[in-house]
């Protein structure tokens, strides 16, 4: 791969006047020495995935090991039909898709990871709420795929996407900065304000810690999709109004990692810090697990 940093990105986008989606699949045909035409099947198989993972999680109820997860997404529709989101239809899709494609992982159906399984319903979320509603192109929906993509991408080279090395900073919070890259590719933004979303989303959440009740991918990970899917479209509006980030894009990339680093070891997917050992947590571990 030549784009190695966000700096590298813009300036290739820039210099060849092309989109970041374009030179996305342009640098995947290449590593995968295929043509640009497979890499946009390979992304539309990955479109058709993410929007069938929503479906199945839209009606199940089946409950996950813990007996704690699996029917929010019920709840939260039955709410809306009630009395409708404060924020609207898309806001209402972006959080039922999220919870939707999250609890569907829990249950171990097919969803894809983006980054990772427990961050797996932020990405699809948003795309395609927002594409749904606004009646964009399956085509558009594909480069703004491609464009998170690419964002993840360039993360990687820096910070491995895992909570056990990271914290949920490098899932949840990278699947955020990925969302809202995608929204910004959407909607039109340009690559200036597609690499400044992502930023914008990537620095406020800095700090994440992964705690998963029991070690299960559960309590708190499945409420935090739709969370921070709504964040990335908060990062996205303020990118498209211009509003940028005081810190360098691949700073914030540098900082993610020290802050990884620096994170203590009890609060990286261990369960052995945070919210997995409060008291309810360890009541819940010595009923699944027969700990005295």
């Amino acid at each position: 791969m030549t784009i190695l940093s966000f700096e590298d990105l813009l300036n290739e986008s820039k210099k060849r006047n092309l989109a970041i989606y374009e030179i996305a699949q342009e640098e995947e045909s290449k590593l995968k020495e295929t043509p640009v035409s497979a890499i946009r099947t390979d992304a539309k198989f990955t479109l058709e995935a993410m929007k069938l993972a929503i479906k199945n999680g839209l009606t199940s109820t089946e409950k996950s090991v813990s007996n704690w997860c699996g029917d929010d997404t019920v709840r939260l529709t039955k709410r809306y039909q009630n009395m409708g989101a404060l924020f609207g239809k898309i806001f209402e899709k972006i959080t039922t898709y999220a919870l939707a494609t999250a609890e569907e992982n829990l249950r171990m159906g097919r969803i894809v990871a983006c980054p990772t399984a427990g961050s797996c319903g932020i990405v699809p979320s948003v795309l395609i709420a927002v594409a749904e509603e606004k009646n964009i192109s399956e085509e558009k929906q594909i480069d703004a795929l491609l464009t998170a993509g690419i964002v993840g991408l360039i993360i990687s080279y820096k910070v491995r996407l895992a909570g056990a090395v990271a914290g949920c900073q490098a899932e949840c919070g990278v699947a955020s900065a990925m969302s809202a890259a995608a929204l910004t590719e959407l909607l039109g933004g340009s690559a200036h304000e597609i690499i400044q979303a992502a930023t914008l989303a990537l620095k406020n959440i800095l700090g994440l810690t992964c705690d998963p009740v029991c070690g299960l991918v559960e309590v708190p990970c499945i409420k935090r999709n739709p969370f921070l899917a709504i964040h990335a479209v908060t990062a996205s509006e303020l990118a498209l109004s211009g509003i940028e980030s005081k810190i360098l894009p691949d700073e914030v990339v540098d900082t993610l990692k020290i802050t990884g680093q620096l994170m203590s070891p009890l609060l990286k997917e261990t369960s052995q810090g945070g919210l997995a050992k409060t008291k309810t947590a360890l009541e819940l571990e010595k009923k699944l697990f027969n700990k005295d």
